[in-house]
């Protein structure tokens, strides 16, 4: 019955059809009268050992697809193919499958597009490698017709009809006629949101503008474009929106109660949403003297948004909320993740907390999770925190300097003794805050200090972090880990190289530690080449991701990690969330039981997910201050060399950390090589070197604001750098 259920014929010869159910396995094992009944019996039994799950009605092998699925045709990979979001996904969790679609002229219909939902017959893709759709799937029947949309640019034309230039650089069809009357009075250069009205055929593709978002110059734009070209879900389904309109607040049924407990929140003065709030006070326990019980509780997603939910489906999908400078792009909509699931001051919110027992030596001696009924005493702001313990308390602060902040302060001094002994990666580089006017303009670039109060909720958080991961490995429980690898062999060895010309010594050919990265840190502390070293360590680490498997986490220098802290916008923490309540039956809405096959798809989505949130977010940055110094071409700036490469020198500015470049053409009239060894552009005759890390003075020749991208030439040689020293070769 199994293979019958994976697509192979019954004894009879009889094919499955796309969706198996009972009444098909009964028709092809000739399975009559009475029999029926022990048939459903071994079904039954069979789902409830996890072999068999059942999906919209239908029956399937679990941890797989059903023959024929219905899915959402979502995006196109770098190569250019369809790839689609099944919506089969009880067992299997959100599942992409590459959508082979028919080359012959002769194919009836329009070709498929993104956005449109689909009838697909699946079968496992043999020849996935890691990070390529584990399905593949032939379009059946198209199920929605709905027309495509897209962003473009417009193009006015004196004569003939206009056009639009597609902003997504992966949609093979960028240029769209537009006829005439379906322009919306769009004018030239206007960023347009278009509904493609026909697709294939001869000549250019038509559509029709839906809505105008004003220039593509314009600084609310650039983020509009960001999310296009990366295919970052942008718009709520009716059945989402319609699941988080009808949430009603969480009762106390099943929970503690814990509103008389002074928790508050700290976090940015512009956040949004607050989703962690934290409380200390002194251990009066004999056997703890000097200790604290510290408790850190997080807004429970887990109550509102459920497993295999339409809200549920979106928040996989998405994977992470998207922070741009004009908006954001929440992985939940607006109702759950600023309303119901967030720690507003004095009112009633459910949370799950975890009540941490610390010693005087900062280490943490054990644990306990609950799920509570919480209410904040206050919201408050990293810098309105560190004031008031600073004294320059507020009217807010005032009444909980002594009961409130104090104590989180002492509790935090105790937990640097642990984080001071225990050595992690120590990169000190500062985070850049672009600052825009009432009109979404970008103003400035301002460079926040980091303030104890931001070091106190880092801390707080690993440790609910790691308690979480300690937890779910005491259960024997699945578990989302965040993962950070060591460096590679060949990592370590280039930056010891180079480290080495800085006359820093990194040993090489032993097992790498935070330690060793920190000493090299350490040394280069207070000197002109401190962000320099800090930079060049970065550079050198492996990217943190998500993983069904642990191997640490080596910034940290965890043995175990997972993400606890923020599941309103990580669908990481929410997964970890289901486990904590499944596995300590703190409810009914847990973690329905996955395999690692399926938890290792999601971590690998999870991490696309964040890789292309962070491409998305960068990309913008660069745009928007590309378009800030547009107006300043010819200007010069005080720069540092981040880059060198053979084509030329890519710089940063100091005021604004733009990035930008110099071709190798334009550094003077003689010709210049790379020194590879030294990671510096050296004059074949005037040995003048241009060095990683070199203070200079650019001038600005180009900004393309579309593009993010800047074109800067020399202004001055580097301070002291001007003759390039090689050692003699030996004859």
């Amino acid at each position: 019955m199994l293979a019958f259920l994976d697509g192979k014929p019954a004894p009879n010869g009889e094919a499955p059809p796309g969706r198996v159910t009972k009444r098909d396995i009964a028709h092809a094992f000739g399975v009559k009268g009475e029999a029926k009944r022990d048939l459903k019996a071994m079904i039954r039994a069979l789902q409830a050992d996890g072999a068999v799950t059942k999906t919209r009605k239908a029956l399937a092998v679990h941890g797989r697809l059903p023959a024929m699925v219905t899915a959402r045709i979502k995006e196109r990979d770098r190569h250019g193919e369809l790839i689609a979001i099944s919506e089969e996904t009880e067992g299997v969790g959100l599942t992409r499958i590459a959508v082979l679609t028919p080359r012959l002229k002769r194919a009836k219909g329009p070709a498929p597009a993104i956005g449109q939902r689909v009838l697909l017959k699946t079968e496992p893709n043999a020849e996935a490698e890691t990070g390529e759709p584990a399905y593949v799937g032939r379009i059946v029947k198209v199920l929605e017709r709905d027309a495509p949309r897209a962003l473009a640019v417009f193009r006015k034309a004196e004569r003939g009809a206009a056009r639009a230039e597609a902003v997504d650089k992966r949609e093979r069809a960028r240029v769209y006629v537009i006829p005439s009357g379906l322009s919306e009075d769009a004018e030239d250069g206007d960023l347009v949101r278009i509904e493609v009205l026909r697709e294939g055929g001869f000549g250019l593709p038509a559509a029709r503008v839906v809505e105008r978002l004003g220039s593509v110059k314009a600084e609310s734009a650039v983020s509009l474009i960001a999310i296009a070209t990366h295919g970052i879900p942008d718009e709520f389904s009716k059945a989402a929106l319609f699941e988080a309109d009808k949430a009603k607040p969480a009762s106390l049924e099943g929970r503690e109660d814990w509103r008389a407990l002074p928790l508050v929140t700290i976090d940015p003065v512009d956040a949004r949403d607050h989703d962690d709030a934290v409380h200390a006070t002194r251990d009066d326990d004999p056997a703890n003297r000097g200790g604290f019980v510290l408790t850190v509780a997080i807004a429970d997603v887990a109550h509102y948004v459920r497993p295999n939910s339409a809200l549920d489906r979106e928040a996989l999908e998405r994977g992470n909320s998207v922070y741009f400078p004009d908006r954001v792009v929440p992985m939940l909509p607006e109702r759950i993740s600023n309303d119901l699931c967030s720690l507003k001051p004095n009112e009633d919110r459910p949370a799950l907390a975890v009540r941490m027992i610390i010693g005087a030596d900062g280490r943490k001696r054990r644990h306990s999770f609950h799920r509570i009924m919480m209410r904040s005493a206050a919201k408050l702001s990293y810098e309105q925190a560190q004031r008031a313990i600073d004294g320059h308390a507020d009217a807010v602060t005032r009444p909980l300097v002594e009961s409130v902040l104090k104590p989180l302060y002492a509790a935090h001094a105790a937990i640097r003794i642990e984080r001071d002994e225990r050595d992690p990666l120590d990169l000190d580089l500062p985070e850049r805050k672009l600052i825009l006017d009432g009109e979404g303009k970008l103003k400035g670039v301002r460079w926040p200090e980091r303030l104890e109060s931001h070091r106190l909720i880092e801390e707080f958080m690993i440790l609910a972090n790691v308690a979480a991961a300690e937890t779910l490995e005491s259960q024997q429980s699945p578990l989302l880990y965040r993962v950070h690898d060591t460096p590679s062999l060949e990592k370590v060895s280039e930056l010891s190289d180079f480290l080495a010309t800085l006359g820093i010594k990194l040993a090489k050919g032993e097992r790498m530690r935070p330690a060793h990265f920190n000493r090299a840190l350490k040394h280069a502390k207070g000197q002109a080449n401190e962000t320099l070293v800090n930079e060049v360590v970065l550079r050198s680490q492996a990217q943190a991701e998500y993983a069904h498997e642990n191997y640490g986490h080596f910034g940290l220098n965890l043995r175990r990690y997972a993400h606890f802290t923020s599941p309103i916008r990580r669908y990481a923490d929410l997964i970890v969330h289901r486990a904590l309540i499944r596995d300590l039956k703190l409810g009914a809405d847990g973690l329905p039981d996955l395999d690692f096959k399926e938890l290792k798809a999601i971590a690998e989505d999870l991490s696309r997910a964040e890789r292309r949130a962070m491409a998305a977010e960068r990309e913008t940055a660069d745009r928007l201050i590309a378009g800030y110094l547009s107006e300043q071409v010819g200007a010069t700036f005080a720069a540092r060399i981040s880059g060198v490469t053979r084509a030329g020198l890519f710089v940063r500015l100091a005021e604004t950390g733009a990035d930008g470049f110099v071709p190798a053409s334009t550094l003077g009239a003689e010709r210049f090589h790379l020194d590879e060894q030294a990671r510096a552009m050296v004059g074949a005759r005037s040995r003048t070197s241009y060095r990683l890390g070199d203070e200079i003075e650019v001038k600005l020749v180009e900004a393309a604001p579309a593009a993010g991208a800047l074109r800067f030439e020399i202004a001055s040689e580097p301070e002291g750098r001007r003759a390039h020293l090689r050692p003699k070769r030996r004859r």
